[in-house]
């Protein structure tokens, strides 16, 4: 398939919603009402329904794993290196915490998945979702780890719950939970859910884009190429390196795990930087620069791949 053909309806579909937010077509509780359908019940739909009907003897990999998240952690700690080091010396850990989360957290379900599935199909989204389960708690963690002696008011009872209750960490583990126990599903309930999933990734994408609009590139522009450059350059190389030159891996689980690693920064790092207080301007930026611009690191790696 074309690489035009693969990205340009996933494009269409962000710009869509970003024009519709940003024309004021769409008021903001619109898209609250719509991101609310689109991440609590339709997205879950679509994780729990193929989480639960996976193959998953393909969809373990222990070396898929250690290739994905040894780069991830090595350019998470690059990028506490460089915030400490480069960007702001005097700052506490927090700070440096959040600059390496911003540099190194995927938009694994609102980007990463539509393409893959556009340009690999669906037979390798078993792969996809184990890696989804543990790439938040994994980051988050560290990053508040790293924050803790300056947040004093931080629970990690509430955390913990938060991440527990997370309807994509609870879709994709209830449907893990029904396909390891071999329980199959009635007819009736699978076609329910499958219309509630079919509008999952155009919605995701719309919102994706209608949010955008809420974000803007800030002063500190130095601080937001940085981390993107890290993230959509460095990162899913190493995971190329680690996948096809380490571990050896058979090509389509490469392609899966290189795909995931070069999508742009997720919103939800953004959220934890306003939670501890610290980047939360730079990540806003990386946010918008880093999805701009993921447009020419799929295209790149799409020709390197397929």
């Amino acid at each position: 398939m074309h690489i035009f053909s693969i990205i340009f309806p996933l494009i269409f579909i962000v710009l869509s919603g970003y024009i519709s937010s940003r024309s004021t077509f769409l008021s903001k509780e619109h898209i609250a009402g719509l991101s609310k359908f689109t991440f609590y019940i339709s997205v879950p739909a679509f994780l729990f329904l193929n989480m639960a009907q996976a193959d998953l003897q393909s969809s373990v990999s222990v070396a898929g794993f250690l290739s994905f998240y040894i780069p991830v952690l090595a350019i998470y700690t690059l990028g506490y290196v460089i915030d400490r080091y480069c960007i702001k010396k005097q700052s506490a850990a927090s700070h440096h915490a959040v600059f390496a989360l911003g540099s190194s957290y995927s938009n694994t379900v609102l980007v990463g998945l539509p393409i893959i599935i556009a340009a690999l199909g669906e037979q390798m989204v078993g792969i996809v979702f184990m890696i989804i389960t543990f790439h938040s708690a994994l980051l988050f963690t560290l990053t508040f780890l790293l924050s803790a002696k300056s947040q004093q008011t931080f629970s990690w009872r509430a955390f913990a719950k938060n991440m527990l209750l997370n309807p994509v960490v609870l879709s994709i583990s209830s449907g893990l939970a029904v396909n390891l126990l071999g329980f199959t599903l009635f007819d009736d309930l699978v076609n329910g859910l499958s219309l509630l999933a079919k509008p999952a990734i155009a919605c995701a994408l719309f919102v994706l884009g209608a949010n955008l609009a809420f974000y803007k590139v800030a002063d500190n522009l130095q601080a937001s190429l940085i981390a993107t450059i890290i993230k959509l350059a460095m990162l899913p190389y190493g995971v190329y390196f680690f996948a096809g030159y380490v571990f050896h891996l058979e090509q389509s689980l490469l392609n899966v795990l290189v795909l995931l690693s070069a999508s742009p920064l997720g919103v939800n790092a953004y959220l934890i930087a306003n939670q501890i207080k610290q980047h939360q301007a730079t990540l806003a930026s990386t946010v918008v620069l880093s999805t701009v611009l993921s447009v020419v690191s799929f295209s790149v790696w799409l020709s390197i791949l397929l």
